[in-house]
């Protein structure tokens, strides 16, 4: 550690103490300073904010080295608790800035500086800070010159900058601290600033990192990551959107450490199915529940108390310890006795089958989102989460080939891939294949189709012989659908839902036993 270092070792403590009096006390680790960075004033990788030594020393030629830790860590624990605040946040904005900019690299820059401005602006405005006095100091990009325009307007205090006066003045009409409205800011904000983001890029200067350091995805854990892709998931809610821009971070999600559950083969040389993951992700946001196997009855009698003996009950359950050694109504007690109870072979959650219909008449998960694909991840993900193995039935025209089968497994990746595989064209079972993943334990099954299926009568005729737990949910309302419900009326261990919107997914109850006659909407 060299000598400037260790002098800043023990006034970086005492400032990190400061700071985080003042942000509320965030949850983040000791920050550090490096002798490496020579480019920018602080990097942040799984929460360690990491600050350049030189930049310390250069900023305090001009400010107290004091100030300058300050106004660093203000900036940085500020993107933590403020802006961007999640992944989710970041990969939304993100998503904004690339549809006014239809490039990568220059989306992800004009991000990058939002995030700084809304960070910055809050600490400016809340928490008493330095930074305008750093600011004030640094060298600039014509881009950099810009943002600093942008605050000596929405200030009100000399940063001494020149010119960017229509700049500045379009882009101070954004409410920069309101949360609600970030999406329609960003693109706002991504419009004004083009023209210097297509300059930079013209210049080659595009990929420079911003002086205050880079907002990228090394600032998320892997857990952080994880969760915003549910989310984003969920608010995106079109396969489509939320593969462009999670393509766009295939390697630094890599690089970041992101697996989903491990499954999903984002190792080195590898590459990120989108479209698996989009449902992977979304499933984990509706938790179906799933009705535990009925205890059986085991056949023996155990006592389970006592009542008075009365004439014509039997002597043999007399209890003489209790009866005074009595043969008397009235005083002579007698055991009363019930089944006893035990769990069958396949204690609590049992297996699955899922049987998804592909045919050309259900929906192209890769093109637009597809209620039978996310209803079957999701039954999947529920029995995975219950310590159950899951087969799948992915079948078009089983007949001229057009299915798939997978034997059951507890592997997310290769469930999902089969869930999510499309075919397209007719709609027919083979029932003997389907036979096939039957076995003694009597595994549940979850079939989600619209119906429209050429041997539906021999599919109701199987259903018919089984005691199989059966979840059945149609997509949409026909003629095939009325077929099934009518022939399955009378089968209390078949349950049948319906799917009109991405909101009837959660009011399914897998394995679900009916009390009473009649179907179940």
């Amino acid at each position: 550690m060299k000598r400037n270092e260790k002098e800043c070792v023990p006034l970086l403590k005492q400032v990190w103490a400061k700071v985080r009096s003042k942000h509320l006390f965030p949850e983040l680790p000791e920050p550090v300073i490096s002798e490496s960075m020579d480019r920018v004033a602080l990097e942040t990788k799984s929460k360690h904010i990491t600050l350049s030594q030189s930049f310390i020393d250069e900023a305090a030629k001009q400010l107290p080295q004091e100030k300058v830790l300050e106004a660093l860590l203000d900036h940085g624990v500020a993107h933590y608790t403020y802006c961007p605040w999640d992944f989710h946040t970041h990969l939304t904005l993100y998503q904004e800035a690339k549809k006014v900019l239809k490039d990568k690299e220059m989306a992800q820059k004009s991000t990058d500086y939002f995030m700084d401005v809304v960070a910055d602006t809050h600490c400016y405005r809340d928490k008493d800070t330095p930074i305008s006095d750093l600011y004030r100091h640094m060298e600039r990009s014509a881009l950099d010159e810009a943002m600093h325009a942008l605050y000596q307007k929405i200030w009100a205090e000399d940063l001494n900058v020149q010119g960017y006066e229509e700049i500045s003045r379009k882009l101070s009409r954004i409410p920069y601290l309101k949360r609600k409205p970030w999406p329609e800011s960003i693109r706002r904000f991504s419009k004004v600033i083009r023209g210097l983001l297509e300059s930079q890029r013209s210049s080659g200067i595009l990929n420079q990192p911003n002086p205050m350091g880079d907002n990228d995805l090394g600032r998320y854990t892997s857990e952080e990551l994880d969760q915003g892709l549910k989310e984003f998931a969920l608010s995106s809610g079109d396969p489509g959107e939320f593969k462009a821009v999670v393509k766009d971070f295939e390697e630094e999600l890599k690089e970041a450490g992101f697996s989903s559950h491990g499954t999903m083969g984002l190792g080195p040389g590898s590459s990120l199915d989108a479209d698996t993951l989009f449902y992977i992700k979304l499933s984990e946001n509706f938790s179906l529940p799933i009705k535990r196997k009925p205890i059986e009855k085991s056949g023996s009698l155990y006592p389970l108390g006592h009542s008075p003996w009365e004439l014509g009950k039997p002597i043999r359950d007399i209890d003489p310890w209790t009866s005074f050694g009595k043969v008397m109504p009235g005083i002579t007690q007698v055991w009363e006795r019930t089944e006893g109870e035990t769990f069958g072979e396949e204690e609590g959650t049992p297996n699955c089958i899922v049987i998804i219909d592909s045919s050309g008449s259900m929906t192209n998960p890769r093109e637009h989102l597809s209620y039978a694909v996310l209803g079957a991840a999701c039954a999947a993900d529920s029995y995975l989460r219950n310590d159950a193995a899951v087969a799948v039935y992915n079948f078009s025209d089983a007949k001229h080939g057009g299915r798939q089968l997978l034997e059951y497994t507890r592997e997310r990746k290769r469930i999902y891939q089969s869930i999510c595989h499309y075919f397209g064209g007719g709609t027919r079972l083979d029932i003997e294949e389907l036979d096939s993943l039957q076995d003694a334990t009597q595994p549940d099954i979850f079939m989600i189709t619209d119906m429209q299926i050429t041997n539906l009568e021999t599919l109701i005729g199987y259903l018919n012989k089984l005691e199989n737990r059966v979840t059945a949910v149609h997509i949409g309302d026909n003629k095939h659908v009325a077929q099934f419900r009518r022939s399955m009326d009378l089968r209390k261990n078949v349950s049948i839902y319906s799917v009109h919107k991405k909101q009837d997914i959660p009011k399914i109850v897998l394995g679900r036993i009916r009390e009473y006659f009649g179907s179940v909407s």
